[in-house]
């Protein structure tokens, strides 16, 4: 067993877990944070994208002894303390980009790591961004479509149409 602590979404995370155990799981079951997803458990589907250090990683494939002493946002982090959606989370609303939404978590989170690194992006920086995460509802055209709109809206202009 080893100890894990851990700040996430603003809050001191403690537990003593099985140095087996993965962040996701840790997130799931511990924190009882279930809007990180478990789709494919090998880091290719990006359904449970998390922020570690404001870096997307999967958390399928970090332990949770490996985040120990950092920072952890989650899809539950992201709006603000009084519900108001992040940026992301209204444009991925607005333009129908939820589907199903399973694989929705994920790519909010990546996608607010991605902005926050490409402000002003093309559409071919944001499909190789949007490459890493899967939907199955293929509702691609409506994520695109979303990560256009908060780029915009990060820049303060009107959300574009296509």
């Amino acid at each position: 067993m080893a100890d894990v602590e851990m700040t996430v979404n603003g809050t001191v995370r403690r537990a003593t877990v099985e140095p087996r155990l993965t962040l996701a799981d840790f997130l799931r079951l511990h924190c009882e944070l279930t809007g990180t997803h478990l789709g494919c458990e090998h880091g290719v589907c990006g359904a449970c994208t998390v922020l570690v250090d404001g870096d997307a990683v999967r958390a399928c494939l970090v332990f949770a002894v490996q985040a120990t002493g950092a920072d952890v946002t989650t899809i539950e982090g992201i709006a603000s303390a009084d519900g108001e959606l992040s940026t992301v989370q209204a444009a991925f609303r607005d333009h129908h980009a939820i589907q199903c939404g399973f694989c929705t978590p994920g790519f909010i989170m990546s996608v607010t790591a991605f902005l926050r690194d490409h402000p002003e992006p093309t559409d071919g920086q944001i499909a190789e961004a949007l490459s890493g995460n899967l939907c199955r509802c293929t509702g691609y055209q409506g994520i695109l479509q979303a990560v256009r709109a908060a780029a915009d809206q990060k820049r303060g202009h009107d959300a574009r149409t296509s």
